[in-house]
């Protein structure tokens, strides 16, 4: 199985007033195309941190990063930018819609900006799937946090993205929401053949993937394949 992500000998450091801080030391891991794949740990890990690395959102220090057969170290920020539009799903937290447009809109934009021709029509079947037919016409702050996070997913796989990074997908939902919107994220994952990488202090959640490594103080205390039933 092709790699879709290799991590070798991550290390990044930040300036904290006198000192350096160092968050990441010595990350090494690769992820295989259309593996589930959850990073777990306890809070100032790492963990956000090494998920925007991987994605191409902020610049590594030490090591290398490879996503999609791209050396992420050699790429300007154009080309970052192009790589992460053709090839990368984002869910948040937060949800980050444009608060501006509707759900239709916020779920079209990235095929919009891919060129496709039928972007209209495939956000709504993806709405459609999220069960959220009838919501096209609504704004952001129309809907509920559950209702916006199932946008947000229908926005992260409308471009048939390679890889999906999820940071905390559940983080400021209550359980009963969290779990229909990780089932949703599952059953997209699986239909189209999506790599997905989650960052979650949620070690249920971590549990329902192929795959789980553990952070402490910037380093992989341990790394878990395990045998999905």
């Amino acid at each position: 199985m092709a790699k879709i992500l290799n991590v070798s000998n991550l290390r990044k450091t930040y300036r904290s007033g006198s000192r350096d801080l160092t968050v990441l030391d010595g990350i090494s891991f690769d992820i295989e195309a259309g593996e589930t794949f959850s990073i777990v740990g306890p809070s100032g890990s790492g963990k956000t941190t090494l998920l925007g690395l991987c994605a191409g959102l902020d610049h590594i220090d030490e090591g290398n990063i490879e996503l999609c057969g791209t050396k992420l170290n050699q790429l300007n920020e154009d080309q970052l930018a192009l790589l992460r539009n053709q090839k990368v799903g984002f869910i948040f937290q937060d949800f980050q819609l444009l608060p501006t447009l509707t759900a239709l809109e916020n779920v079209s934009v990235p095929l919009e900006l891919q060129g496709n021709p039928n972007a209209g029509q495939v956000a709504k079947n993806l709405l459609e799937k999220v069960g959220l037919g009838d919501r096209y016409d609504h704004y952001p702050s129309q809907l509920s946090g559950g209702e916006q996070q199932r946008v947000a997913l229908a926005r992260a796989f409308s471009t048939t993205p390679d890889i999906l990074f999820a940071d905390e997908p559940t983080g400021n939902l209550d359980e009963e929401t969290g779990e229909k919107v990780i089932q949703l994220l599952f059953e997209l994952n699986k239909e189209m053949g999506t790599t997905l990488v989650i960052v979650t202090h949620d070690l249920d959640l971590a549990q329902l993937t192929q795959r789980i490594i553990r952070l402490k103080g910037g380093k992989i205390i341990s790394n878990q394949t395990k045998t999905l039933a």
